[in-house]
């Protein structure tokens, strides 16, 4: 299995730059603006009206409008076409016919054909995704089209203007920038109530930290990506019984943003965005800004070990063995799962995490509600079971803890995930071993956060520390000498 190399992990971070929405759109903007302006490029008037944007750029990175305020983002461009009436119709068309160029054909099509093979003809269904997606990515058209139309059209008016009409209109500028500004505001503020509520104190305040360790491993199957209701669907057999074997949580939330690099950290932290410092797939400083349930793990003398593709590295470090996302996606998961029979040959790991990405990928690429959508979940069912076997063969079932989980789910068009819409909130998440009740199912709501510290619980480790999450103690068998708060 080719691991990430040096140049794959840099070039996913510049990458990002272009996925990510809040970067996207001055990037966007600015290219594409110049490119309008090609034989006017020495002109200092084109960059310093750019300045005129600024505003409007720190606003739309401040407030993303996610899920259904993004129909509130044409306002802005009304209230600006009926206020100063300066539109460039041909630099408006350019900008759409190049943002569809680059979300249906470059990423759509090329990118994902040379990445993961997808066919030439994508783009007779990718355009539909890009229409439908509420993905907190460049992909979303509803979100970016609104956004760049206006900062282009600003732009344009402080660049092809007389600066004595500006001067006539500050006030009138003024007071549409204020505008902008609150009504931002007010629509995050009094509309925007779906992010979960966080856990307020540490799971050391309500948990004595374990002194002894009830599992010798615990191993962690991630499968990225998986729509819950869609797994559901899915014929899967051995996940089944799997469920049926231990305890199944059908209310497990993940966390905001839902973006992969973002749940991972808060998943094996303990804790949010707020405190981990991850807040996106962009990560701008590398590295957690709290301790990982791989640091907790090291104080007494146990490692694990992360088998993930390189987007991972920017949180955990060397925390990671990386595979290389540049596979077919008929072969992504089965080279992961190879390649973690080896890692557990060679390192065997007390803790180990395997992030299968075939689900995600078809999700992005094709979309979740289709029918190689629901084959991914089908082929992961597969691949687990002949990992688990194998497990058991080498004598790493003995005592060991299974989890199964998913990150985030995804939501239609391009297997968005990010804002939490629909099919992206509560994942698959079940745990079975000897230190796990059988055929339990727990119905209340609990969160991604209290992996990391049941990780630690089965493991005697202490709780990473600004570990957030409840012990998920109604899964685990009581043992003698058990002392909760």
């Amino acid at each position: 299995m080719k691991q990430a190399s040096s140049f794959e992990k840099v070039a996913a971070r510049c990458w990002n730059l272009l996925n990510e929405g809040k970067p996207f759109t001055p990037i966007f903007t600015i290219g594409t603006m110049l490119l309008f302006n090609l034989t006017n490029l020495w002109d200092a008037k084109l960059y310093l009206s750019f300045l005129f944007t600024l505003p409007l750029l720190v606003i739309y990175y401040l407030y993303d409008f996610p899920l259904f305020l993004r129909n509130y983002l044409w306002i802005p461009l009304v209230v600006y076409i009926l206020l100063f009436q300066t539109v460039s119709v041909p630099l408006l068309f350019l900008a759409i016919g190049l943002y569809f160029f680059f979300t249906v054909f470059f990423w759509g099509t090329l990118y994902y054909h040379l990445r993961i093979g997808t066919s030439w003809l994508n783009f007779t269904r990718f355009w539909k995704l890009v229409l439908k997606n509420s993905d907190s990515t460049s992909g979303n058209a509803q979100e970016q089209l609104p956004k760049f139309l206006l900062i282009l059209s600003v732009w344009n008016y402080f660049y092809v203007v007389d600066t004595d009409i500006f001067v006539n209109h500050w006030t009138l500028w003024a007071l549409f920038y204020g505008f902008v500004l609150l009504f931002a505001f007010i629509l995050h503020r009094y509309l925007f109530d779906w992010k979960p509520e966080p856990y307020q104190t540490f799971t050391r305040d309500t948990t004595n930290e374990p002194t002894v360790a009830t599992s010798d491993k615990v191993v962690v199957i991630v499968v990225d990506g998986m729509r819950k209701e869609r797994f559901e669907e899915a014929n899967t057999p051995f996940l089944d019984e799997l469920r049926k074997s231990g305890t199944e949580y059908v209310q497990m939330e993940t966390v905001y943003p839902a973006r992969t690099v973002v749940c991972f950290s808060s998943m094996f932290t303990g804790t949010y965005p707020f405190e981990h410092g991850i807040k996106s797939n962009m990560v701008w400083k590398l590295g957690l800004k709290v301790e990982s349930i791989f640091d907790a793990l090291r104080k007494v003398g146990k490692k694990g070990r992360l088998l993930g593709i390189a987007h991972l590295v920017d949180s955990m470090g060397d925390d990671v063995d990386t595979v290389t996302a540049v596979m077919h996606k008929d072969e992504a998961d089965r080279n992961i799962m190879e390649r973690a029979k080896e890692i557990m040959l060679e390192k065997d790991p007390d803790l180990f995490v395997v992030q299968l990405i075939g689900t995600d990928q078809i999700g992005h690429s094709r979309g979740v509600l289709y029918d190689e959508y629901i084959e991914k979940i089908e082929e992961a069912d597969n691949l687990i079971e002949e990992f688990v076997m194998w497990l058991k063969d080498h004598g790493k079932m003995e005592n060991t803890t299974l989890v199964i989980c998913a990150d985030h789910g995804q939501a239609d068009g391009i297997g968005g995930h990010g804002h939490l819409d629909e099919g992206e909130r509560f994942v698959p998440f079940f745990m079975t071993g000897p230190s796990i009740e059988a055929g339990k199912v727990i119905r209340e709501k609990r969160s991604l956060v209290s992996l990391a510290p049941t990780i630690s619980y089965l493991l005697g480790a202490p709780f990473p520390s600004h570990s957030r999450g409840p012990v998920l103690t109604e899964a685990l068998k009581q043992q003698k000498g058990d002392d909760h708060q």
